[in-house]
């Protein structure tokens, strides 16, 4: 009964979207691809945002900007004098989203490719005149302090300094190495100009690597794509388009499984390699595929195979991927240097690797449970496919029957994911109530409940969070704050995203009831989520009860670090019952302030992080000698954090019983789970929160083992 409940709410919320905007979608529509996405995502967002701005001519103005910034973001391609030619469509973005014929982005793109062949050949001939590192220059790396440039001597000049940069971090690296070389055998060693050379060819191939794909992967439709993502995202951050291969990819993802043939992928000096085969796989039975090979061409079928030159990773997954039991080519290059087409039928693989996974800590004479949950993910296509919470409840029973004390669930760097599954998750650890409120534009905010009673797990808990906790993570995480129920530790506030998205396809036949449209899909921002205390967690995300310094701490990629995001606010509280722990929370949260704060390491910590993010700002010297001083002092700081790390004891970590050898069948998977085992014994923030639950526990009699 409570999942049916709480479903029904999320279905009828969008049935009142998706019934809004097909009564308004069904007029003419322009006849071309891009128009008519274009009219369509322009009617999505006045009609179904949660909060859309105006429309209009200044609205035009800042995506005219944004994009102009997102084709050229070091602006170092276009000339101001392109800018300038460009602003009689400044105004018009706003008259193409309502049906006007796409001019801005096509001329964008025109003088865009034009301005890239010239930079190409720019960079080619920087770069084949050695750099002299002698005298003192500098070059800003922040494009935020600088404008295009005015002219083509100035954009020249501004390449130069980019590439003698790079060159330089190369020069200085290889003659480090080359000193420990010589200082071991003096006739190994070489002369400054060959290293100076071989810096600049290594740069060269990065370079090439970068026009390849301007050249091989950023044709029009690219182009368009990255049009249309700008005027969602300057709507909110979190309102995206995907053309119909990107929403297979985040169904995919979001899913944990997927049809293709069973390699993990790696991007290596230009190539895609194979880095590892899954065993069972279409790539293990077809007994052609090792790891080593080269993919070079990837062709659907019988259909003409596409080059992957300039290609990432992500863009030949995609291609890899597809539907069940359909076939994919690959031409490969084998480690002795062989060309082979290898053809195989695409199969449901599984990534298993990316569910929730559990450990035990021993520590204390006490057991302490570990779970991690890398996102709430949920397979939407499938109602009996994977999801999180009957993941983690089945984690849960597992700890339970290893006789835990405590548990330390692990949400940093979970980005979040099913709103669904969160409220279910909060519900294994509190009785019923509620656990988020939902709001849209129009209507009162709709509460969502655990309604049942039963509690999956009673016990001590801690909750450990960070700056890429999001969305879902800062749900539970501020539910189990808001009840009591547990301390939550981590950086000074989780990311700040408050808002609630649905994929609604463009497919005004169907009135946007596809999620999977043939023009493709919008995760259209409909909803803000507040706690049950009322505040929002948009903006200024979840304060932790002990905040643990970290690294990241000064950078700025948190929600309240985007202009385009959505304000804070709140909304009346709701009715709910705090949690009575067996300990006394105050006190344990002061043990754990006071032990964190007289740490030598977190002090180092902080100060490190406060220190290195200035370095990010700074203006950088060319000059070799001013160049190594920089960076010997970056790497004394680093070296004082890694010798204060290595200095402490590792937590004795260990599998479940009976998942010591889990993937025994996959060497690959079962080197990287034990590797996983060990990590976590060394990480200080995970012993962090085991110090305080040891703090949780002391006076509570410890639990019955397992004979």
């Amino acid at each position: 009964m409570k999942r049916i409940s709480v479903l029904v709410v999320l279905v009828l919320i969008g049935s009142v979207v998706t019934t809004q905007l097909l009564g308004k979608s069904k007029t003419n529509l322009p006849p071309d691809k891009y128009e008519k996405i274009m009219f369509l995502v322009g009617r999505m967002l006045t009609d179904g945002h949660y909060s859309p701005q105006q429309i209009d001519d200044a609205f035009s103005k800042r995506v005219f900007d944004r994009y102009l910034t997102e084709l050229d973001p070091e602006k170092n391609i276009f000339l101001k004098s392109d800018i300038a030619a460009l602003r009689v469509y400044e105004n018009k973005i706003d008259d193409e989203l309502t049906g006007a014929p796409l001019l801005f982005f096509k001329a964008a793109g025109k003088i865009f490719t034009t301005r890239v062949e010239e930079t190409e050949l720019l960079y080619q001939k920087i770069l084949t005149q050695p750099f002299v590192f002698a005298n003192s220059e500098e070059v800003i790396l922040d494009p935020e302090q600088f404008d295009f440039p005015l002219h083509a001597a100035e954009r020249e000049q501004r390449w130069r300094n980019k590439l003698k940069y790079m060159t330089l971090e190369r020069y200085a690296e290889g003659l480090a190495l080359n000193q420990k070389t010589a200082e071991k055998d003096s006739k190994k060693g070489k002369n400054d100009l060959e290293l100076e050379k071989e810096a600049r060819e290594k740069v060269g191939k990065i370079m090439a690597r970068t026009f390849d794909r301007f050249r091989n992967k950023f044709n029009e439709d690219d182009k368009f794509n990255l049009f249309i993502n700008t005027i969602t995202t300057t709507m909110d951050p979190h309102t995206e388009f995907m053309p119909p291969v990107d929403k297979r990819y985040f169904d995919e993802e979001m899913s944990g499984q997927f049809f293709g043939i069973g390699a993990t992928l790696q991007y290596d000096e230009g190539n895609i390699k194979i880095n590892s085969v899954v065993a069972g796989s279409p790539a293990y039975k077809s007994g052609q595929i090792q790891a080593g090979d080269i993919i070079l061409k990837v062709g659907q079928g019988a259909e003409e195979p596409v080059d992957l030159t300039g290609f990432m990773t992500t863009d030949a997954v995609k291609l890899i991927r597809g539907k069940k039991d359909s076939e994919v080519r690959l031409t490969i290059r084998k480690i002795d240097g062989t060309i082979k087409v290898v053809s195989l039928i695409r199969d449901r693989i599984v990534q298993d690797e990316g569910y929730a996974r559990s450990a035990v800590i021993n520590e204390g004479g006490r057991k302490i449970g570990y779970i991690y949950l890398p996102d709430f993910y949920a397979d939407f296509e499938n109602p009996n496919g994977r999801r999180c919470f009957t993941d983690v409840a089945n984690e849960l029973i597992k700890l339970k029957a290893e006789g835990i004390s405590g548990l330390v669930f692990d949400l940093r760097n979970n980005g979040g994911g099913s709103l669904y599954d969160v409220v279910q998750m909060a519900g294994l650890f509190i009785a019923e109530g509620p656990i988020v409120q939902v709001k849209d534009r129009d209507r009162p905010p709709t509460i969502l409940k655990d309604k049942d009673r039963a509690v999956q797990y009673e016990g001590p808990l801690v909750v450990l969070v960070n700056e890429f906790s999001a969305s879902a993570s800062e749900i539970f995480a501020a539910a189990i704050q808001d009840y009591g129920r547990g301390v939550i530790m981590g950086s000074s506030s989780t990311y700040g995203k408050g808002t609630v998205q649905r994929n609604i396809g463009l497919d005004p036949q169907y009135g946007f009831s596809s999620t999977n449209a043939e023009l493709g899909t919008v995760k259209l921002t409909l909803q803000k989520f507040y706690r049950v205390n009322g505040g929002s967690t948009q903006l200024k995300g979840v304060t932790p009860d002990v905040v643990i310094p970290d690294n990241m701490e000064y950078l700025k990629f948190r929600e309240k670090d985007t202009k385009e995001a959505l304000p804070w606010d709140q909304i009346p509280r709701t009715a709910y019952i705090t949690w009575t722990p067996a300990y006394q929370k105050d006190s344990v949260v002061a043990q754990a302030r006071r032990r964190i704060s007289n740490d030598t390491l977190f002090q180092l910590i902080s100060n490190t992080a406060s220190y290195l993010s200035k370095q990010n700002d700074k203006i950088v010297n060319l000059q070799l000698e001013a160049y190594n001083k920089a960076q010997e002092q970056i790497k004394n700081a680093v070296k004082r954090l890694d010798s204060l790390q290595q200095g402490r004891g590792a937590l004795q970590v260990n599998a479940l019983q009976g998942e010591e050898n889990r993937w025994s069948n996959d060497k690959p998977k079962q080197e990287r789970f034990e590797r996983w085992l060990k990590t976590l014994g060394k990480d200080i923030y995970v012993e962090q929160g085991v110090k305080t639950m040891q703090d949780m526990i002391k006076d509570i009699p410890v639990t019955a083992k397992r004979a």
